[in-house]
Formats: C-alpha cells, structure tokens, sequence
C-alpha cells in the first residue's frame, strides 16, 4: 500500500492487524527482501505481487516464523512476533498455505484438518493417549469445527478419501481447510491458484471472498494472475528485486508505470517485453 492508501484505511477506523516494518533478509550475498514495510488494516485482503524472485514468499516465511527477519520488525495486533517459531505464530492466530502443496497425503481429507487444530488442543498426551474424559470431548468438539469447515468448502463427499487420490484442485482446496481449522486471524496464502485451470481458479477466489468476508479473516495473498489479485483485493503491494516499488488499490496499481515496467514487462517505450 502506498503511505496514503495505509493512512486513508487506517484513519477509516479500520485497525492495523499486522505491522510490518523495514523487514530484511539476506541469503549469503543475496538480498531477498530489502527494507520491506507493509501495514494490513483488518478485515482486508492484501495481495503481494512481484517477478520470480522478488521476495514475496521470503516474506510469508518471515511474517509465519519460517525465516527471522536480519532487521526490522513484526507485530501483530501490537504484539512482537518477530522471533516467535512457527507454532507460537501460528497459535497467535496467523495460518499459512504453502505454494508447494503440504498435505499428508496417506490421510484423509478429515484427518488433515484435525491436524490444522493441534495448535489449539489442550488434553495432556496421557490423556489423549487414552483417550479419557476431557481429551474425548476435546476430540469430539474439534472434529465438529472440522466438519464446518469441510462443509463450507463443499468436500462433504471426499471428507473420508486418502488427500493422495484427490485431484489437483481438490488438495489446494484441502489445504486450504486445514489453514481455516486453525482459525486464524490472519491467512497467509502462498499462490493458492497455481497450476489450477479457469473454472479453479474461479472456484477458489470466491472461496477467499466468502473466507474473508463471511468469516472476517485477514488474508495477505501472493498470486500470479493479475486477473484474479485485481478483482478480490483490496489493496495490493508490489516488490521486485527484495524491494517495495509501489503499492494502493489494485487500480492505482495498475496506473503506476514504474508498477507497469517491473511487473508486466513493458518498456520504456511502451512495447510489451
């Protein structure tokens, strides 16, 4: 977002969730993201967009604890998270998707989601183990905010199928299910339409828009199909080469020749590269 995009939402009442701040990291003697600054108002979806390499799943990684920013910080809802691990930031309530899916693919469609809500149990493994008292009605309880969900994403059909003999599209949607089992505050989404036809692609956006809009979960999203980031966000951020260059509602995006340059490959003089 550019400052007057982040100051207009900002003084619209509308509360920072996730302040970032002139996060960097380097990989040897290569700069992956440089000074990079992102405020993400609540209840928004927020779309990170960039050329291969320009640091924008070097950010999802820093933002879920994957990689520890080299300086700047973090915060979320005012609280640093900057050198949490992955499963405190995930228990502070931001879920991921990954770009590569990351499913068990010997297990069901139900039992990855129950592995989404392990963050969130609180029986003792002896407990558990035995499966006793409150560990039972624990189970019972996480099971039932699992089968919401499966029904929410239409997988009522597939919920007992092993996540293997699933097709494409129907895995992304299940990892997808498994980020809403942790019931986050804010869902990091990892191009969650790669490799996936039109009528997919068209299926998850609403998924995101009814994710977002239904549910009031903050989404920051990486895609490539300009499309797609166009018409569900609300506003976009722009890298290339580890550094922001730009950012505002998708149609300042689109405007912006610098924007236009690094991104969509058009030249000085106008041709397209």
């Amino acid at each position: 977002m550019t400052q007057a995009s982040e100051s207009s939402a900002i003084a619209a009442g509308a509360k920072v969730v996730l302040d970032i701040a002139n996060v960097s990291k380097k990989f040897g003697g290569v700069t992956a993201v440089d000074g990079v600054s992102v405020r993400v108002p609540t209840g928004r979806i927020l779309s990170v967009i960039g050329p291969n390499g320009a640091g924008k799943t070097s950010l999802l990684n820093m933002i879920s604890g994957f990689y520890k920013p080299d300086t700047g910080y973090i915060h979320l809802n005012g609280r640093d998270i900057t050198s949490k691990k992955p499963n405190q930031i995930a228990a502070m309530g931001i879920a991921r998707t990954f770009q590569n899916i990351a499913l068990f693919s010997g297990l069901t469609v139900l039992d990855n989601l129950m592995l989404g809500r392990h963050v969130r149990m609180k029986a003792g493994v002896f407990a558990s183990a035995l499966y006793w008292g409150w560990a039972q009605k624990e189970e019972i309880a996480h099971r039932e905010r699992c089968e919401e969900i499966i029904e929410f994403l239409k997988l009522q059909d597939l919920r007992k199928q092993q996540t293997a003999a699933l097709a494409y599209g129907l895995r992304k949607r299940v990892e997808l299910g498994r980020a809403l089992a942790l019931e986050p505050e804010v869902l990091l989404l990892d191009e969650p339409m790669g490799g996936m036809n039109q009528e997919e692609k068209e299926e998850m956006a609403r998924y995101i828009l009814d994710v977002n809009q239904e549910r009031g979960i903050t989404v920051v999203l990486i895609e490539h199909d300009m499309g797609v980031v166009m018409d569900i966000s609300d506003e976009v951020v722009v890298l290339d080469r580890g550094r922001r260059i730009g950012g505002g509602t998708p149609e300042e995006v689109q405007r912006d020749p610098q924007v236009i340059q690094a991104y969509l490959g058009v030249a000085k003089g106008g041709d397209a590269a």
